[in-house]
């Protein structure tokens, strides 16, 4: 009896015998169908070459596809456990063909695979074609099979269309009799709907296309889609009638019960099925970059998995059961599926996070949704306040709380939920406007709720496919931006990077699918409605972009690859500025760009010289380890229990990003040998070595307490290494010196340079206190008010000379007041002084102030002996002194 594994090799190897290309399975994110959450289907991954929009070297091809059916319009999460063959996650076997052969080898090949491959039995096997489709219907004729076992059905059953335009056409399937002991007709019967008559193929002839008026035409290239469910032909070739009694599903249900301690089968069974379903839909899901979230399909695989959650509590687990079973799905599937086990620890993490936290409220709902239940009449359904109070307080979604009244025979005012639900939006939305532009705010917000919330797909790709949901120019929705424009797109999925976290926005091109020459210029993105809307700023270059558009969304790739190195070499400067100045060490802002990066971070003083080489060869010690940047989903308390830093500035949700990366020489605490550990949303390299190299600039004051380092990485670091050596050169030909020599040579010149510039400084001041050329000995003080007073208006002295001139100038009358006007070019340096025997009566702050106000000036500070200001216009000089000398008089 031939196993899962065998029955997908033996389908793959017969098509690759027939000419076919094995094509690995695509992810299950979907990148070129934006109407899709998940994969569910063989041929999504070759959508483009069906349209004709992509080529490849193959026009044969044959896969084993991963799908998933557990959210949107293809949802089965309801039905798994309770039915023989519904599943979240299956696989499809499929054969294609593009533009090569058509029907007749199709349904050669169909048949001989099943027939002799599989070698099941002609005489249980019937087919439908199209009831037009008499050339399908004569094939199978001549194949063997009798009239009486060819049924024409005149439904859309046996009429396949990719949408309501697009390439379409009619299909032929294959029915296996399962006998006259189980209940069902025939396919077109009165009785199909049961379970006698099962269909394991299904064959498309795409051979048309269908467009708007209705109107319909041959395609240039016909092509063959095909697909036969492995878990439904498995069941079969095993001999039963229920996909959950195949090799595989037995051994998850083995595994399920021995983790349980309870009987894989008997009244438990169902219990085991979902966990078993379950389990393989998550993990293949985590294996693909889909995280557990509260929004878009992070929430559909949270709702899965606590959904299996649950009925391992019903089977009366007290410690998580989901993780314990991951070995066993990597050792039925691991080979098949090289992903599922090289993020083995991921999923196991994961699934154990979730449970823990789970269980901690899987308890109390259960209580509540008791207590509910026990107020009501028995066959009330469950008030829809209830059950949103389930999904609001403790993360019940409505189908698990649907799923635990199933097994009590009652339902849920979903009406009253819904009512619930929308009623906790606008209080949201209120909130929220109330505190900004209420306008544009309640414009995000209408977008958000009318269904244009926006998943990002860019931790895992640079390009995908979507649908234009709104478009906003000048703060209002319109219909569409026309050629030139400038405007906002949201599309309802995109691997376009919004600017936040110290990230700035990814760039790059929005194109119409239909036509790729209608290009649109992503400058910016932007997060509203409380990050559920992306927002991308475009000017449209080419064509006209409208609501509803299949668009194609391409970030520089370039632009994108440098801004990550920037990133992540930002986490290794953040530690190692904590290793080599201490643990006060703390971000306080940051910049990542393309270009370069900057980092601000909590230290009240320059760094040396050596504390600057240090915390430069450490970051490019541990670029060249060259170890993976992992990424976790966590708790912030969790994060923060193992070590994890938090950004500042940052706001965290439920869930947070753990991004670790390097290996550290010694352990450090509970991070164990992780040298950086931090929280963030960013986009990060593979491998540390993918940062290149880090060029530390330098380091300077950015505030009180906070210094800011510049760094570059990658090309521009390379860059300027190359500049700085050419210089080197440049420097050591104009020396006449050898390169060895430089510094010391540079050294002397400046030293030659600083005593210059005292000497030049000394000549100022003495010029300054001899009145300036042409003033004769200087500057007298006249007396107001019993107090002398000295003001002089100065050129070619910089505001720095002011202080020490007005020390000499107070020594000089002994008592009273001075003040002095720099008119330095471009800008005017004020400053007063006070002798201290007259600071109790007269502060220099006043005199500075008001010379710097008469001037067009604001404020200047300081002591009641020293203060000092600026404004821009020397020309009010004489209106400046006179405000000081009012301030005298009193």
């Amino acid at each position: 009896m031939p196993s899962l594994n065998d029955i997908r090799s033996t389908f793959l190897n017969y098509f690759a015998k027939q000419g076919h290309e094995i094509v690995d399975s695509s992810p299950l994110v979907p990148r070129n169908d934006p109407t899709l959450m998940f994969v569910n289907s063989g041929m999504v991954q070759f959508k483009n070459l069906f349209t004709g929009v992509e080529k490849r070297d193959y026009q044969r091809a044959t896969t084993a596809q991963k799908c998933v059916r557990a959210g949107g319009k293809h949802n089965d999460l309801d039905n798994v456990g309770y039915t023989a063959r519904h599943h979240t996650f299956f696989e499809m076997l499929g054969n294609f063909s593009f533009g090569n052969y058509f029907k007749e080898d199709a349904i050669r090949f169909a048949w001989e695979l099943i027939t002799e491959e599989f070698q099941i039995p002609k005489e249980r096997l019937y087919t439908t074609v199209y009831h037009t489709d008499d050339e399908a219907y004569n094939i199978w004729k001549k194949m063997g099979v009798p009239e009486d076992r060819i049924i024409r059905i005149a439904t859309s059953d046996n009429f396949w269309q990719m949408g309501p335009t697009g390439p379409c056409g009619p299909c032929t399937e294959i029915f296996y009799d399962h006998g006259e002991h189980i209940w069902g007709g025939p396919p077109g019967s009165p009785e199909e709907d049961g379970d006698r008559f099962i269909e394991i193929w299904n064959v498309v002839f795409m051979q048309n296309e269908q467009f708007e008026d209705g109107s319909m035409t041959a395609l240039d290239m016909q092509s063959i889609d095909t697909g036969m469910g492995l878990e439904r032909v498995g069941a079969l070739l095993q001999g039963s009638h229920d996909n959950y009694d195949t090799d595989l599903f037995k051994a998850l249900i083995e595994a399920s019960a021995h983790a349980t301690s309870t009987d894989p089968y008997g009244d438990q069974n169902v219990h085991h099925r979902v966990i078993a379903d379950h389990l393989r839909s998550t993990s293949f899901l985590m294996a693909d970059g889909v995280m557990p979230s509260n929004d878009g399909r992070g929430y559909v695989l949270r709702r899965i998995m606590r959904r299996a959650m649950r009925h391992a509590h019903l089977l009366g687990a007290k410690d998580p059961v989901m993780h314990q079973l991951v070995p066993s799905l990597v050792q039925q599937m691991g080979q098949a599926y090289p992903e599922l086990g090289q993020a083995q620890a991921l999923i196991e993490e994961t699934l154990n996070q979730e449970e823990v936290k789970f269980k901690q409220t899987l308890d109390r709902g259960l209580k509540l949704l008791d207590d509910e239940l026990g107020g009501l009449d028995d066959d009330a359904p469950l008030p829809g306040a209830a059950a949103f109070k389930l999904y609001d307080t403790y993360g019940f979604p409505l189908d698990l709380t649907q799923d635990a009244l199933r097994e009590k025979g009652r339902e849920v005012d979903t009406d009253g939920f819904d009512a619930a639900m929308a009623e906790q939006k606008a209080k949201a939305r209120a909130a929220h406007v109330g505190s900004g532009d209420a306008a544009e705010a309640a414009l995000w917000f209408d977008i958000a709720e009318e269904g244009g919330t926006t998943e990002f797909l860019g931790y895992d790709t640079e390009t995908a496919e979507g649908q234009v949901l709104a478009l906003v120019k000048d703060g209002d929705l319109v219909e569409s931006l026309e050629e030139g424009a400038e405007g906002w797109v949201v599309v309802n999925q995109t691997p376009f990077y919004a600017e936040s976290g110290g990230q700035v926005a990814d760039h790059g091109i929005i194109s119409r699918l239909e036509n790729r020459g209608d290009v649109s210029n992503v400058s910016d993105v932007h997060k509203f409605a409380d990050g559920k809307v992306f927002a991308h700023k475009v000017t449209v270059g080419t064509g006209t972009i409208t609501k509803g558009d299949a668009v194609a969304l391409d970030v520089d790739h370039e632009r994108r690859k440098a801004i990550r190195a920037n990133h992540s070499a930002t986490h290794l400067l953040h530690e190692a500025l904590r290793d080599a100045l201490g643990d006060h060490v703390a971000q306080r802002g940051s910049l990542n760009a393309d270009d370069r990066l900057r980092f601000d971070f909590s230290h009240n003083k320059a760094l040396s010289a050596d504390e600057i080489a240090r915390v430069a060869l450490d970051v490019n010690a541990y670029i060249r380890q060259n170890t993976a940047v992992e990424t976790r989903i966590m708790t912030p308390d969790d994060a923060r229990d193992i070590g994890a830093q938090a950004l500042f500035g940052e706001k965290y949700g439920d869930e947070v990003r753990v991004v670790s990366m390097g290996r550290a020489n010694t352990g450090k605490g509970q991070n164990g040998d992780t040298y950086s550990l931090e929280l963030c949303g960013g986009t990060h390299v593979k491998q540390t070595g993918d940062i290149g190299v880090f060029v530390l600039l330098g380091d300077s004051a950015s505030s009180a307490g906070v210094r800011r380092i510049e760094a570059l990485t990658g090309e521009a670091a390379f860059t300027y290494i190359e500049a700085e050596a050419k210089r080197a050169a440049d420097v050591a030909a104009a020396l006449k010196a050898q390169p060895s020599e430089i510094v010391d040579r540079v050294k002397a010149l400046l030293d030659e340079r600083k005593a210059l510039q005292n000497e030049v400084a000394t000549l100022r001041r003495e010029l300054a206190m001899a009145g300036g050329a042409g003033q004769g000995d200087g500057p007298e003080a006249k007396e107001i008010n019993g107090v002398k007073f000295l003001a002089q208006v100065l050129t070619g002295v910089s505001g720095k000379d002011l202080p020490p001139l007005i020390d000499e100038h107070k020594s000089r009358i002994e008592s009273g007041a001075v003040l002095l006007i720099a008119d330095t070019g471009d800008k005017v340096a004020v400053a007063a002084g006070v002798t201290d025997d007259v600071t109790g009566d007269l502060s220099a702050v006043d005199l500075v102030r008001a010379a710097v106000g008469a001037l067009g000036g604001k404020g200047g500070g300081g002591r009641p002996d020293l203060a000092q200001g600026g404004a821009k216009d020397a020309s009010n000089s004489e209106a400046a002194i006179a405000a000081a000398e009012a301030v005298i008089g009193g």
